[in-house]
């Protein structure tokens, strides 16, 4: 199988909502055609999962492996290698590890007993991650994560993330692709909630899919660069595909 940077094309998508997205016919019709042009097609999941779900996702067999992955909303930066393990790429990653430091302790001590934040189970190596109650949540929190030297990312009005500074979808994205050569002009970046904001904006051609959150509709700007797709999940994703004439693909009705 050829290095990314040698495939026609690249698909650098979300997960919920998007690649997971649609119709059981409209899931099923994308990964087939992922899976039969796997010479041409680069599949990279950018997600806000952890490398664990998306090993359990692939390993049911349903859903097709990536290329690579750029999990946990950009903190983590990792290959899928033959034997299906998920290996964060140690160059990538540095910065990420850099910036946060060993933040996560004193993140959770200074936002525990905060209103409308309930601390995930979860620990995950670089963010802080909070089921998030926009009713009761404080926005003088935000101002406070801040001043710690943080980001606050919120999503789909039920999480908060407590990133490194300037890390994001977005910009692991685009050092993901200077590391691999790949050309923005071939890769077709999809999400559907406000935590892919930072990822659609980057430069590459990408698709806010059908059933996206309206912040994120509302945030994005009007460039011929970015296509709000009708189609649901994946059924967004060809749309996007034939509209930027990015690769063949098959006829939809």
């Amino acid at each position: 199988m050829p290095p990314i940077s040698d495939k026609h094309f690249v698909l650098a998508t979300d997960l919920d909502g998007t690649f997971l997205g649609g119709t059981r016919a409209d899931r099923r019709a994308l990964y087939d055609w992922v899976e039969t042009h796997r010479a041409t097609v680069g599949l990279v999941f950018v997600s806000g999962r952890d490398p664990e779900f998306i090993h359990q996702l692939c390993g049911s067999g349903d859903v097709p492996w990536p290329d690579y992955v750029i999990g946990d909303v950009g903190t983590t930066i990792a290959q899928v290698a033959p034997d299906r393990t998920i290996a964060p790429i140690d160059t990538l990653e540095q910065l990420i590890a850099t910036r946060w430091g060993d933040a996560g302790g004193a993140v959770r001590a200074a936002l525990d007993g905060a209103a409308g934040l309930t601390l995930q189970a979860t620990e995950f190596r670089y963010r802080v991650s909070y089921h998030y109650d926009p009713a009761s949540y404080d926005p003088a929190i935000t101002a406070q994560i801040e001043a710690m030297g943080f980001d606050v990312l919120i999503s789909d009005n039920r999480y908060l993330d407590v990133l490194p500074k300037g890390v994001s979808k977005g910009p692991s994205l685009l050092r993901f692709l200077d590391h691999t050569g790949v050309a923005q002009a071939q890769v077709l970046a999809a999400g559907d909630t406000l935590n892919d904001l930072s990822m659609l904006v980057a430069g590459t051609p990408a698709v806010a899919v059908g059933g996206s959150e309206q912040p994120l509709l509302n945030a994005l700007p009007d460039t011929p660069q970015i296509y709000r797709a009708t189609g649901i999940g994946t059924a967004g994703i060809f749309e996007a595909i034939s509209h930027f004439n990015l690769h063949p693909t098959p006829e939809r009705v």
